[in-house]
């Protein structure tokens, strides 16, 4: 696991025939935590007895052991033996997680290499390597037919989301009112277990969807694809709706109460055990979907939900600060160390703490960033319906230059699925943790997130940067710069109001996909504090590594590992999904019957 400390340092001695040599600190720095993590996780375990691992709730990597004799109140001191014996297990558990991240950020050569003209070159030339491999084997060409590829993974997105929508009867149109009326809290029992309300898991779920994907994602859709790729993002967060619908419906019905009260769901548990009970022969399939999701959920959230926030949101403080002259110019390890530390201090708090903080940030950064779009629409309004005809006739009649049609649908439904994620799984992790007896009602208000996420601020990103043009203007660059630009020929001072807003989307996407990688964790090596720290220390050191790499290197290695985490999870979603339709069916039935109480219009009494 990495840790990149922002620390000049550097160990020269003589070597083979009097040359120096040069030892990097980040390389010995990155090496420690794979030592140190497993005996924190040993040292806690053997500490708190077999409390720290429940049968129960033992983990994949997670090593056997016997339980104490009932009622016994006498802490269980094991032999020197066993407690060698368990940490190598633990040991070789958690280095097979520690290799894939310190290989993806310290290849062999980076040591051997010359050394860098300064610390984030030395970054970005570590970690280019491992992400571009990554990324080819994700986003490898499926033909198609007519001369056409697609990346296999947005083909896997597509067809997933038409089977959903279809399957499930359109839930995305029929259940969007039902859905209003559960975060409006009209359905809502006391004394439900969860521990957040409908309304806080989806805010925490937005947190972690309505993040730079809305703003820098979709400016490179349209720098690559045209105006017309805004179209098919579109019908993407429409489609997507059914996806998350389904695989947040799972999220409830196969979640795990904890014996301190918390909630641990998401499709690591309905691929291992809604796989096991529905289709028993394929039990053995199960879990290991569930160990390669909860993997690439890991590396999701340090890529995806880390490395590519604070990056974009480095380069719009570097812009509005003065651009190459600004003070952080080559010092992005500066400003990942401050994000660091902001982060840091409110995941400690856990699931509780983040939802109270997105809670409140969600709607206010949603507003904001609303208001900004429409105000520059408002005020440019004589070009809406050209943007609108932009959009609609570059849909199917893009321009030649970058491979027509397919090109452009490519564009929309990898951007769409970077930024809703429906289909991903991401979701139903925080969405399983809501106050409620009832699966599919989580599913139908988890289903209004792509629609606010894409077809509501993405689209109003994508009409600001159509409708000024400057999509169209050589050298404006790309990602959130492209959309910067875009307010800035509106109103001067807006891109510091953007600056405000992306700081706002990053901090809590954050905040949640390091909830995200935390279960994941958790669910390999076993509900305990030691697990759970050791992640959000690996976390937050690439929070630093994410402000330094070069934006070409993040983009490929967070669109990799995220959208990887949809082929384990459709394919839970595809095998369980004749229970999802029979448990929409009954809620849907006792609904009409009245037998599912609406609180609102007959509340509780005493």
């Amino acid at each position: 696991m990495v840790g990149a400390v922002p620390v000049q340092c550097a160990f020269e001695g003589g070597g083979v025939g009097g040359q120096g040599h040069d030892v990097r600190w980040w390389a010995w720095v990155a090496i420690i935590p794979v030592h140190a993590a497993p005996a924190l996780v040993v040292h806690g375990a053997l500490w708190q007895g077999t409390a720290a691992f429940p049968s129960s709730d033992r983990g994949p990597f997670e090593p056997l052991r016997s339980s104490p004799p009932p009622r016994s109140r006498v802490r269980v001191v094991p032999s020197a033996s066993v407690f060698r014996a368990e940490r190598r297990v633990i040991r070789r558990a958690l280095a097979a997680l520690s290799s894939f991240l310190l290989l993806a950020a310290l290849p062999a050569s980076a040591l051997a290499a010359p050394a860098p003209s300064g610390l984030d070159q030395a970054i970005n030339n570590a970690f280019a390597p491992v992400a571009d491999i990554v990324s080819w084997l994700v986003f490898h060409p499926v033909p198609i037919g007519f001369g056409a590829s697609m990346p296999f993974v947005v083909l896997w997105l597509v067809i997933a989301a038409v089977f959903c929508t279809v399957y499930f009867g359109f839930i995305n149109i029929r259940g969007f009112g039902q859905g209003f009326r559960l975060i409006r809290g009209d359905f809502s029992r006391p004394g439900d277990t969860g521990e957040v309300s409908h309304f806080q898991a989806l805010a925490t779920a937005l947190s972690g969807t309505v993040g730079l994907g809305n703003i820098a994602g979709v400016a490179i859709a349209i720098s690559i694809g045209g105006p017309g790729a805004t179209f098919w993002m579109i019908v993407a967060g429409l489609l997507g709706m059914s996806s998350k619908f389904a695989e947040c419906t799972l999220g409830v019905k196969f979640r795990r109460i904890n014996p301190d009260g918390t909630i641990s769901g998401g499709p690591m548990y309905y691929l291992s055990q809604g796989i096991a009970e529905q289709r028993p022969r394929l039990a053995g399939l199960g879990k290991v979907l569930a160990v390669v999701f909860a993997l690439c959920c890991i590396g999701g959230s340090l890529g995806a939900g880390n490395m590519f926030q604070v990056n974009q949101t480095f380069q719009q403080m570097q812009l509005v600060s003065g651009g190459a002259n600004s003070v952080l110019a080559g010092n992005g390890w500066i400003f990942g160390l401050g994000m660091a530390v902001l982060v840091a201090v409110v995941i400690i708090g856990g699931l509780k703490s983040i939802a109270r903080v997105t809670g409140k940030l969600v709607p206010l950064m949603a507003l904001l960033y609303f208001a900004c779009g429409a105000f520059i629409i408002v005020a440019d309004f004589a070009n809406v319906v050209p943007a609108l005809q932009a959009i609609v006739s570059g849909a199917f009649t893009p321009e030649a230059g970058y491979g027509g049609f397919i090109g452009v649908l490519i564009q929309g439904f990898r951007r769409a699925a970077f930024s809703n994620e429906a289909g991903v799984g991401s979701a139903a992790i925080a969405h399983s943790a809501s106050r409620t007896r009832e699966p599919v009602s989580e599913g139908l208000v988890a289903l209004w997130e792509p629609f606010i996420d894409t077809v509501v601020i993405c689209t109003m990103t994508a009409l600001v940067i159509v409708i000024t043009g400057m999509y169209q203007v050589e050298g404006v660059g790309d990602g959130v710069q492209l959309t910067s630009m875009a307010y800035a020929s509106v109103l001067s001072w807006f891109p510091y109001l953007l600056a405000v807003s992306v700081f706002l989307f990053a901090f809590s996407t954050m905040l949640t996909w390091s909830y995200y990688g935390e279960k994941a964790t958790c669910y390999l090596f076993g509900e305990s504090r030691p697990v759970s720290l050791a992640y959000k220390f690996v976390f937050c050191a690439f929070v630093v590594i994410g402000a330094s790499a070069n934006l070409g290197v993040v983009i490929d290695f967070s669109d990799a590992m995220i959208l990887a985490m949809s082929v384990p999870n459709l394919i839970g979603v595809y095998l369980l999904a004749p229970l999802i339709r029979r448990e929409l069916r009954s809620y849907m039935a006792r609904l009409r019957s009245g037998e599912i109480r609406d609180y609102r219009k007959t509340p509780e009494t005493a």
